[in-house]
């Protein structure tokens, strides 16, 4: 049976998956070096859960993560220079060295951040998802988050006004198995996470987040049935982080048995594997975009170990936006790019709600199958 995909979108996922790799490997030893500050968590392991998605979505589709958020905005197309500046506090980042390893924020790719606090992007997807609805818009949120946020009551709430408004928003809990350092099955009742959308009424799904292309799929469905307005999907992606919790976590709750067997379901040499035995890319392929990704990688971190520190000027900076401000667009002020895709949004004064938001025949058709109504 041939293949469904093509050479270069197997090509394309293989470079993104193998630019996360490479570029978090060197970020890990920059901050060894004392180059980076902070928190850094990395994300080696888990490449699939973010290029599956972003290229089974659109451009101009909406994205949020939590604090281990280097590899989606890498997926996106935001540059990687300015990523690892950002990383390295330095100026030239994409905030200015203000957002640092927890807080990558590109909004010409549509990437809404990187969080720090512990599930506090999940009621800001379901926002977002609102406001889609409310101007009117093709557009999908896909929001990730780890699978200890799960826990999180503002979940809870949120996944009830999401099923309840059928927003059109993609849930995607990261599950790799432990939160910090306790695994999942120790700390919740239900760990399959997947379980908890029956509760709203929602659809949920577990996805092998260690495979590329069941990523893809998956996201590709969840997309197609938001935007046919049936409401949010909750998609547990099961992979596995090879690295700590992050840089300052030597993993020892784990055992290095444990770390190799699963070294076995690395995502990127699997897609090469699949690639090949359909024909669609070559040991050459491969080998030249590992060449091409080493050494952008090797430039993003000259890039950002030449940056300046940010001026101290900059501390009362970026605040607050004054009245009539432009936004400062990354890429123009840090590389001299003309931006012609900058994101434009309607100011919402001439809109109205076009949709029943709590629909008052719905309500008592559902007390009535519940028996709590005559």
């Amino acid at each position: 049976m041939a293949s469904p995909y093509s050479k270069e979108q197997l090509l394309t996922m293989y470079r993104k998956m193998y630019l996360i790799r490479r570029f978090e490997e060197r970020a890990g030893q920059q901050y060894t070096l004392g180059k980076i500050a902070g928190f850094c968590h990395l994300y080696i392991g888990q490449e699939a859960v973010a290029v599956g998605p972003v290229e089974a979505i659109r451009q101009d589709d909406y994205m949020l993560s939590a604090y281990r958020d280097h590899g989606q905005p890498l997926a996106r197309g935001s540059d990687a220079g300015m990523v690892m500046a950002e990383l390295f506090g330095r100026g030239s980042g994409y905030s200015k060295g203000k957002g640092g390893s927890m807080h990558i924020f590109d909004i010409e790719h549509h990437f809404y951040g990187g969080y720090g606090i512990v599930g506090g992007q999940i009621p800001l997807a379901a926002g977002m998802a609102f406001a889609s609805r409310y101007r009117n818009e093709d557009r999908v949120t896909v929001c990730y988050f780890g699978d200890a946020a799960a826990n999180q009551g503002a979940l809870h709430e949120t996944f009830n006004m999401a099923s309840k408004w059928k927003l059109p928003v993609i849930y995607i809990c990261e599950n790799n198995r432990y939160g910090m350092g306790t695994a999942i099955a120790r700390t919740s009742a239900v760990p399959e996470i997947y379980k908890r959308a029956a509760a709203y009424d929602m659809r949920g799904e577990p996805v092998d987040g260690m495979d590329v292309l069941k990523m893809y799929e998956a996201v590709k469905d969840a997309a197609a049935w938001c935007r046919a307005g049936k409401g949010p999907v909750l998609l547990e992606a099961n992979t596995y982080r090879f690295r700590g919790h992050s840089m300052a976590d030597p993993a020892n709750y784990r055992t290095k048995q444990e770390v190799e067997e699963e070294r076995k379901n690395d995502p990127i040499p699997k897609l090469r594997d699949y690639a090949i035995k359909n024909g669609l890319g070559a040991d050459a392929d491969f080998e030249r975009i590992e060449e091409e990704v080493k050494a952008q990688v090797d430039a993003a971190v000259k890039f950002a170990d030449e940056s300046p520190e940010p001026s101290l000027d900059e501390l009362w900076r970026d605040t607050i936006v004054e009245p009539g401000e432009q936004d400062v667009r990354p890429r123009e002020r840090v590389l001299g790019v003309k931006v012609t895709n900058w994101p434009k949004y309607p100011s919402g004064q001439e809109l109205k709600v076009t949709w029943d938001l709590e629909p008052r025949e719905q309500a008592e058709a559902a007390d009535k199958k519940a028996g709590l109504s005559n």
